[in-house]
């Protein structure tokens, strides 16, 4: 009897041994900590004009360019900027009449007759400044000056030097870069997810910088092919970096809260399950626990089987998995 009790206590004994791994290796470990935790997933798109940034410089009167000074693509002009030199002789005889009717509305005290051959010009789109100089000069001017209503890259124009051009044609194109949209397709199981999104952060291939986008439309048409919807986010270029046309990895991630966090190194799949290490009460020992987790970027969030401030091994998996499997931890 008491031989059997004594191979009882044996087996057991060498049972408890056996649920522990040894390492003789120097072991890396980490504690498990709550972090402020985010979920997010990515997609890719391209960089594209804002549309709301585009303007259009077209004349109200026809004329002749007698001097180009934005006479090259894509070079970047300042608001108020001077585009061109033109004559007009619509704007000609314009400014000859309100120079005209200045002077003989000063003596005559017709104000309603001078304000009108001023606001005549004005709605031809000659400058406030250049309408003042018809006064102080005493002179109507043969040239008219066109500038530029916003600041921008000219990425089209439609005139040279000595070109004639009609009141309504479009002689220039100016895209301001500040902001632009980036476009991604997402699959429909995903839409859900996103459509509550604000954020969005955004690199580039060769740029050493996240940049911020936001959800401005989910565009309402599906390409039929693919059946993903298309996100239009929109991103400040702040730094003047990026242009169209540029590919990006876009990741869209949303905040969960505070939760259990471990490094992707401290888990491994075993036979549909997930193992980590876990240090025991003595010094070198370690033994395998099953946790619930949930993979997010390099990260698991535990969801059961360790709690805040375990110690767990942070690497060296390869050699504490084949030291257990050799001893039939699991």
């Amino acid at each position: 009897m008491r031989k059997m009790v004594f191979i009882m206590l044996l087996a057991a004994s060498l049972q408890a041994e056996r649920a522990k791994v040894t390492q003789h290796f120097n072991v890396v470990t980490t504690k498990v900590k709550k972090e402020n935790v985010a979920l997010e997933r990515k997609y890719y798109g391209y960089t594209s004009v804002d549309q709301s940034k585009v303007v259009d410089v077209v004349p109200r009167f026809s004329g002749f360019v007698e001097k180009l000074y934005a006479n090259k693509l894509f070079v970047y002009v300042k608001k108020g900027e001077a585009l061109a030199k033109v004559y007009s002789p619509e704007v000609f005889k314009a400014k000859d009449e309100y120079f005209r009717s200045y002077r003989y509305g000063k003596k005559q005290g017709a104000l309603g007759m001078i304000r009108s051959a001023k606001l005549k010009l004005l709605l031809l789109g000659v400058s406030p400044q250049e309408v003042d100089e018809v006064i102080k000069t005493g002179s109507a001017g043969e040239l008219t000056t066109i500038y530029a209503p916003h600041s921008g890259y000219i990425f089209d124009k439609s005139i040279n030097e000595g070109s004639s051009f009609k009141k309504g044609s479009r002689l220039f194109e100016i895209v301001s870069l500040s902001d632009l949209w980036i476009r991604i397709k997402v699959n429909d199981s995903d839409i859900e997810w996103v459509r509550g999104l604000q954020k969005f952060r955004v690199a580039f291939t060769g740029l050493n910088k996240n940049y911020e986008a936001k959800l401005e439309l989910i565009e309402p048409k599906l390409d039929p092919k693919e059946s993903r919807y298309t996100l239009r986010t929109v991103m400040r270029n702040s730094d003047g970096k990026i242009y169209p046309g540029m590919y990006a990895t876009v990741t869209a991630y949303k905040k969960i809260g505070d939760r259990l966090v471990v490094p992707a190194s401290a888990v491994i799949r075993k036979n549909g399950r997930y193992y980590a290490f876990l240090a025991t009460e003595f010094k070198g020992e370690f033994e395998p626990v099953e946790v619930d987790v949930k993979r997010i970027g390099e990260r698991y969030i535990v969801l059961k089987g360790l709690k805040e401030g375990d110690v767990i091994v942070k690497s060296a998996m390869f050699m504490m998995d084949s030291d257990a499997e050799i001893n039939s931890l699991y």
